[in-house]
């Protein structure tokens, strides 16, 4: 009898601490973010570099209407600042020179093929891949990977990011121009900017 009291009040006492225990961890996973005047989910997303949708979904919300003063989760991106650094230096070498839209366009497809079961599933996967001594992009072949980003692609990711889940789904993105690939003409073409055609 002795050890059936004991055995509910360990019970009792585990489930009276449980909402401490879940709920900080809970709260670690998010951020509270005070809406400015002006501010959009889309330039809130932009800003953290994490989907509109989360934003929405973990506060509920599926309506556009913000007003100043309000108060927002913003879930923290599964994307770490080095991986967006390391997207970033790949967008500045792919995309340099072309326009703001097609880096953006640039950054979706990597963060797309990491949720594609046919390439690796981690940001350095994907932008080393190296398949039979053919590395997937051409700046990590020639060193270009190595230089610095500017901001306008680092701003490309985070916009890619809050972006995440809307797109038309490109794998792949080449200049027609300078092409030697015959399969890659093969690929459905999803979107055309500046230079580059991209595909699926």
């Amino acid at each position: 009898m002795k050890k059936f009291k004991k055995l509910v009040i360990a019970s009792a006492l585990l489930i009276s601490m449980s909402p401490f225990f879940f709920g900080k961890q809970s709260e670690a996973a998010t951020r509270t973010h005070n809406v400015g005047k002006g501010e959009t989910y889309w330039k809130i997303a932009i800003k953290y570099g994490v989907p509109v949708n989360e934003i929405k979904s973990i506060n509920h919300r599926n309506g556009s209407l913000l007003y100043p003063g309000q108060r927002l989760a913003v879930p923290y991106s599964a994307i770490s600042n080095p991986e967006k650094e390391l997207i970033a230096r790949l967008v500045h070498a792919e995309a340099k020179g072309e326009p703001y839209a097609g880096k953006v366009a640039v950054a979706t497809v990597i963060l797309n093929r990491i949720t594609s079961s046919k390439f690796p599933n981690t940001v350095k996967g994907v932008v080393y891949q190296n398949t039979k001594g053919h590395y997937a992009f051409t700046p990590v072949q020639n060193g270009q990977i190595n230089k610095p980003a500017d901001a306008a692609s680092r701003k490309a990711v985070n916009e890619a990011l809050a972006y995440r889940g809307k797109g038309n789904g490109s794998l792949y993105f080449y200049n027609p121009r300078i092409s030697t690939s015959k399969w890659i003409f093969s690929r459905h073409t999803t979107v055309i900017i500046g230079n580059h055609k991209f595909a699926k």
